[in-house]
């Protein structure tokens, strides 16, 4: 059967003109999404054709002439009900196949101006698409009343409709994040995305609140170009900005690299963050005050001062500072040009009463003066006031960030504003990870002598971020002028500069060293010369890793930092560092299990919480083998079949066997019983368990899970003067499932027997340490601790 479709105009001019428009090179921003809009409209125009009682309506993005190349068409055939459903059905399809034959996705319906209306009434973002409805063809009357009847509606409606808005817009950014903080954000759906934007155009057409508009319609339309430019690239409807397309989206903005793309979408998505919450707040302060405007004229009785008008209460907080209407503004006598410590009394007064800064509190005090060099003590004072108020903390440096006040009063802190870490494991850009490290300082200031160098270090540790060189190294020269210019005496200066140079010391050591080794210690001491300063460090040490994300820190790496910070403080408190170069006689435990094994010709396995006390999801698992070839990759091996996730190893022989000690978790669900475990190591030790098979299967499937990805290549170094007792391998790598396994029948290859072994997982990246000796026990020489190193990157395809 042939399907009757309508005759249409001829699209190849419209497609043709698409095509030149669009390929090439087309124009930038929005001249590129006005040019398409128009084309589109007097293409859809002329096939509307002449029509009576009709009306051609777009609506959405398309009402807006905001027509990026990849979008929707938005349209709406509005009917006055005169010619009839047979007639307007044909109507309809005369409009709708030609745009379904050129491939362009369409959003569309068919109404009268009631329907529409009542359409509106009951779904929000009808009523949202028809704010924007602009006239294409057909009858001008019909649309232009479709307008009003919308904007009237929108109006009255307003008091009940904004509350569902902003509801809308809350659930929608708990379901896809921010923007600004997201490494593949939407440039669409995420909160300060264009559908925010949108929503501050609907919150402003209610003309109950309207938005802040400097750098509003700018934000908005780098976004736009961005969207374009991804359409552009990839030839696709997305709004996703994934990793793999940046570097192509940034070409065709004429950017840099994919950090200068990021950078500028997040400086835009903050400009629309805090609008929205500016504006948001004023909606419930309006609502707030309608709802109790009637109460209030009842119990005055029509009185309230001039014209029935009731002054707002004004409480004092600090000099200069008042709370109004839930918020924190400038006493009428405050003169932010004459007070240049203002801007910092008024944020620390809002932070510790967990207020809002007012917005136009902010921008009179962005004209505030120039604080003195050094600055005066009261400066200081409120900074570390404001740095310790813990969660609101972030809403008010926010506020001040938004108008640049920040930046004024430390001048480093725009090389870090809105730069992106490309680590999955941190989930913040840097500056608003030091903001909330500086949250996280605060809750273990009691725990620490000085707790204003802990929350000043805590908001200058990672400043070094973005320069040249190590961030630490580079930070800390940073951290020494701004403590200098700050106020701080020079002994003060120089123990922040040290907690700036050595923040990653403590976690870095302590997951990645033995701890019995007294160079692990040394390593600290030489480092950290005081007990307070070090008291200083490992609160730092957690509040960093508790703001960098959850994968930074956990019950096993909080035991293993204070393990080595008692150590540490033991050793400067003068006393003496055991120069153990062996490990002790075999406990009475684990005589017996190595007898066991000897007995029996096979594996004995304990498994149960670990021996110094119970951790968080952690097991000890210890196995006796007779001493053997590839002990270590078999183990690993099985471990890593049964999703056990190492994070330190031991090995010792006992009596012509060998110990292994594992730290271990499961990845997720029961761990496996230690019979399961013995089971398949007898297997895998024997050959009849393939476990180089069943990993690689395993690999494939999960490289399959994340193909188009590109990792950097692992790498394998030499860490000098590591130990005295051993030679330290450091492998830095991509996880994987059966790494380990890898790695050990790498360095079984090569020769060496491994001490001890330090595993470190950071989100999908390891550091592991290795603890390796020649057969007779000694550290190897340099060359050959070189070739070892070469040949194990080489094995793991670096």
């Amino acid at each position: 059967m042939t399907e009757n479709r309508p005759t249409a105009p001829e699209p190849d001019g419209y497609a043709a003109a698409r095509l030149r428009l669009l390929g090439g090179r087309p124009p930038a921003g929005a001249a590129l999404r006005t040019e398409l809009a128009h084309l589109t409209d007097r293409w859809l125009a002329a096939l509307l054709g002449p029509a009576q009682g009709v009306a051609l309506v777009a609506v959405g993005g398309y009402g807006r002439g905001e027509l990026s190349p990849r979008s929707d068409l938005d349209v709406l055939l509005l009917h006055d009900g005169t010619t009839g459903a047979d007639g307007i059905a044909a109507l309809a399809d005369r409009l709708w196949y030609p745009v379904w034959d050129m491939g362009l996705a369409l959003d569309h319906s068919v109404r009268t101006p009631a329907e529409a209306r009542k359409a509106a009434t009951g779904d929000l973002k009808v009523h949202l698409g028809l704010l924007d409805a602009r006239h294409l063809a057909g009858d001008p009357g019909l649309t232009a009343a479709l307008r009003t009847t919308a904007y009237e509606d929108w109006r009255a409606q307003a008091p009940a409709r904004l509350p569902e808005l902003r509801e809308l817009c809350e659930e929608r950014a708990g379901r896809q994040g921010e923007l600004r903080f997201l490494l593949e954000p939407d440039l669409k759906e995420a909160r300060g995305g264009l559908r925010d934007a949108t929503a501050l155009r609907a919150v402003a057409a209610s003309w109950l609140a309207d938005a802040p508009r400097e750098g509003l319609e700018a934000a908005r339309a780098h976004l736009l170009d961005a969207r374009d430019a991804l359409h552009l690239a990839t030839g696709r409807a997305t709004d996703r900005l994934t990793l793999q397309e940046q570097d192509q989206v940034a070409t065709r903005l004429g950017l840099a690299d994919a950090d200068a793309l990021l950078r500028g979408v997040y400086e835009a998505a903050r400009t629309v963050t805090y609008a929205a919450d500016v504006t948001w707040r004023e909606v419930g302060r309006v609502l707030k005050s309608r709802s109790g405007r009637p109460r209030l004229r009842r119990i005055l009785g029509g009185r309230g001062g001039r014209g029935g008008f009731v002054e707002p209460e004004r409480i004092p907080l600090a000099e200069g500072v008042v709370e109004q209407d839930g918020e924190v503004v400038l006493a009428r006598t405050a003169r932010p040009e004459r007070d240049p410590v203002l801007p910092l009394r008024a944020a620390a007064a809002a932070a510790q009463a967990g207020l809002p800064l007012s917005r136009h509190a902010v921008r009179r005090m962005a004209g505030a003066g120039p604080l003195p060099v050094p600055w005066p003590a009261e400066a200081r004072e409120q900074l570390v006031t404001l740095l310790g108020a813990g969660e609101p903390t972030i809403a008010v440096w926010e506020a001040l960030e938004a108008e640049g006040v920040v930046s004024r009063l430390l001048p480093e802190w725009e090389h870090v504003r809105c730069r992106p870490q490309r680590n999955p494991v941190h989930r913040w850009t840097v500056d608003r990870h030091l903001v909330e490290t500086a949250v996280r300082a605060s809750a273990l200031a009691r725990g620490v002598g000085r707790p204003d160098l802990l929350l000043v270090a805590a908001l200058l540790h990672d400043m070094g971020k973005g320069h040249p060189g190590d961030h630490s190294r580079t930070g800390a020269v940073l951290a020494g002028d701004v403590a200098a210019r700050l106020g701080f005496d020079a002994e003060d200066t120089a123990v922040l500069t040290t907690l700036v140079r050595h923040h990653l010391l403590l976690a870095e050591t302590a997951t990645r060293r033995d701890l019995d080794d007294p160079a692990t210690v040394r390593a600290v001491t030489d480092a950290v010369a005081r007990t307070s300063t070090l008291e200083l460090l490992h609160a730092l040490t957690e509040a960093d890793a508790r703001a960098t994300g959850p994968a930074a820190w956990s019950d096993w790496r909080a035991s293993l930092v204070a393990d080595l910070v008692r150590r540490a403080s033991a050793a400067l408190a003068g006393e003496p560092v055991s120069d153990r170069t062996e490990p002790g006689p075999p406990t009475a435990e684990e005589t017996r299990i190595a007898g066991e094994a000897l007995r029996t010709g096979g594996p004995v396995v304990v498994l149960g919480p670990p021996a110094d006390g119970p951790v968080a999801d952690a097991l000890e698992l210890t196995v006796a083998v007779p001493d053997g070839p590839g002990l270590l990759p078999a183990t690993a091996g099985v471990l890593a079949l049964h999703r056990l996730t190492v994070r330190a190893a031991e090995l010792r022989a006992a009596g012509g066997a060998l110990l292994l000690h594992w730290r271990v978790a499961a990845e997720y669900g029961a761990p496996p019983e230690a019979a399961r475990l013995r089971s398949d190591l007898v297997r895998a030790l024997e050959g009849s368990l393939d476990v180089e098979g069943r990993l690689a299967e395993r690999e494939a499937a999960y490289a399959g899970r994340r193909r188009g990805t590109v990792h950097a290549p692992p790498r394998v170094t030499v860490v000098p003067g590591g130990s005295r007792a051993a030679t330290v391998l450091e492998v830095r790598a991509q996880d994987a499932p059966g790494l380990l396994h890898r790695i050990g029948r790498a360095l079984e290859d090569a020769g060496v027997w491994v001490r001890s072994a330090h595993v470190s997982t950071l989100g999908a990246n390891v550091v592991d340490a290795f603890y390796v000796t020649g057969p007779a026990g000694a550290p190897l020489g340099e060359d050959e601790a070189a070739v070892v190193a070469r040949k194990t990157q080489e094995s793991l395809g670096g």
